[in-house]
């Protein structure tokens, strides 16, 4: 297992290797089907997954945070940190044990949801601070120094109604890496703002990512300023069946 795990750079561990992963969803009659022949993430890694609503981005985001279960999968295997063997995680989802993937995720992954996802009734500090809480860590100048450095610390006490969209956006950045997780996941976390906006906040999540040394995973519809970040964009397509009735993308990387 240790050298899948180290085949791609030999210097850093892979944290997600998933092969032959599906998952299939029907409405109406239709199914759509994301499909994932191959792809291997390595710690560190800033990955883009670039694509229009409806093309399976946050479908694919959901697997990798142990939210949605694939309907078929080969092998998917997670390994969070170097001390650690790598993580069966088809062998979890096989047997049903969602205490055990909820963990994982409460530990290990931060997730900037395309809406911030804040907590109304708390403020600024106590929305970035709730993972922390979750896993009772010490108090320490976590929030105060994500807050400084995303631009926001003047909102600290504040309710997020009061700020403005892109302020909102910048907090749930700063609760997703507050509980200093090795790898972040986010939802097209600046398709509320305008572009200039988008690109200055896109800039900062990325920036304290790399000193941090997290691996990122984003989906965004907008790939000039990710460009320019760096990120690897992963290759996918769709295609629809000649009846109309399935809908399939397959993403690799």
């Amino acid at each position: 297992m240790e050298n899948v795990f180290r085949s791609r750079n030999r210097t850093k561990p892979i944290v997600y290797h998933l092969r032959d992963v599906t998952r299939d969803r029907a409405s109406e009659g239709v199914t759509f089907r994301l499909r994932v022949p191959s792809l291997q993430i390595t710690q560190g890694e800033k990955i883009a997954l670039i694509g229009e609503s409806g093309c399976g981005k946050s479908t694919l985001l959901d697997m990798l945070a142990f939210i949605a279960q694939p309907t078929d999968i080969a092998a998917f295997r997670f390994r969070p940190d170097e001390e650690n063997d790598a993580i069966d995680v088809a062998h979890l989802w096989k047997k049903r044990q969602m205490n055990q993937l909820g963990e994982l995720r409460k530990h290990h992954i931060g997730y900037v949801m395309q809406t911030g996802g804040l907590l109304p009734y708390l403020t600024v500090r106590e929305n970035m601070a709730l993972s922390r809480s979750v896993l009772e860590l010490p108090p320490d100048d976590t929030v105060d120094s994500l807050a400084r450095e995303l631009g926001i610390a003047r909102h600290l006490d504040k309710l997020p109604e009061t700020l403005s969209v892109g302020e909102r956006q910048r907090v749930a950045i700063g609760r997703a890496l507050a509980h200093e997780p090795p790898i972040v996941i986010a939802d097209e976390p600046t398709a509320s703002v305008d572009p200039f906006a988008a690109e200055k906040i896109m800039s900062l999540f990325i920036g304290l990512a790399e000193e941090r040394n997290i691996t990122v995973v984003v989906a965004s519809h907008a790939w000039r300023h990710i460009k320019r970040l760096g990120l690897r964009r992963l290759a996918h397509h769709t295609h629809r069946s000649q009846d109309g009735r399935t809908t399939e993308t397959v993403v690799n990387g």
